[in-house]
C-alpha cells in the first residue's frame, strides 16, 4: 500500500472536508441529509486541527481519508474521560475504500494514543450502520461499551451512538 498517513495540512482540510462530509451523505449516515447540522462539523477540518490532531490519509497528493484523533477530554471530545483519547469523524473516500485505510488511520490513532503520557484507553463512537467500520475496531482489539452510548440529539429518541473502547 502507497498510502501514507500523516498530520493534515492546511492545503488539505477543504478536499478532506468535503471527503468526509460526502462519505457521510453518500453512507445515509445524515438523519437529516444535506440540512443535517452535522454536516457542517463534517466539512470544518480547522475547526478540528485547531483543537486536536486531524490525520489524513494520502496517496501522493490525492487525500483518501481522514480521521481525527482527540488526545484527551476538551472541545473536541465527546466521551472522552480522564485518561482517554478519542477518535472522531473517520472517513473514507469511495476511491480510497478496500484498501485498508480506515484500518491504517485507527491503528495510527492507537499509536498516538499510546504515545501520549497518561492515556490508558482509546475511546470511539459510531452508527449502527457503520459495519465496516465495526470490523475494524474488532479486529484491533476494541470492546463495546453499552454503558457509554449515547445520543447527540436526546430530543431525537432514533440517534444513538454506539461506543468502543480499546484499553493500551
Amino acid at each position: 500500500m502507497d498510502i501514507d498517513i500523516r498530520t493534515a495540512l492546511p492545503a488539505e482540510f477543504g478536499a478532506l472536508g468535503d471527503l468526509t462530509a460526502r462519505a457521510y451523505l453518500d453512507d445515509g449516515l445524515l438523519d437529516f441529509g444535506e440540512s443535517d447540522a452535522y454536516l457542517h462539523e463534517l466539512r470544518d477540518v480547522a475547526k478540528r486541527a485547531a483543537a486536536a490532531e486531524v490525520l489524513v490519509a494520502v496517496d501522493g497528493e490525492r487525500v483518501l481519508g481522514g480521521v481525527t484523533f482527540v488526545p484527551g477530554p476538551g472541545p473536541m471530545a465527546d466521551i472522552a474521560r480522564p485518561g482517554e483519547a478519542e477518535i472522531r469523524m473517520l472517513a473514507v473516500g469511495r476511491a480510497g475504500r478496500g484498501r485498508g485505510i480506515g484500518e491504517a488511520l485507527v491503528r495510527a490513532c492507537v499509536e498516538r494514543a499510546r504515545g501520549t503520557e497518561g492515556r490508558t484507553a482509546v475511546v470511539l463512537s459510531t452508527q449502527s450502520t457503520m459495519h465496516a467500520a465495526h470490523r475494524i475496531y474488532a479486529r484491533l482489539g476494541f470492546v463495546r461499551t453499552p454503558e457509554r452510548d449515547w445520543s447527540p440529539l436526546p430530543e431525537t429518541a432514533d440517534i444513538t451512538l454506539l461506543t468502543y473502547q480499546l484499553t493500551l
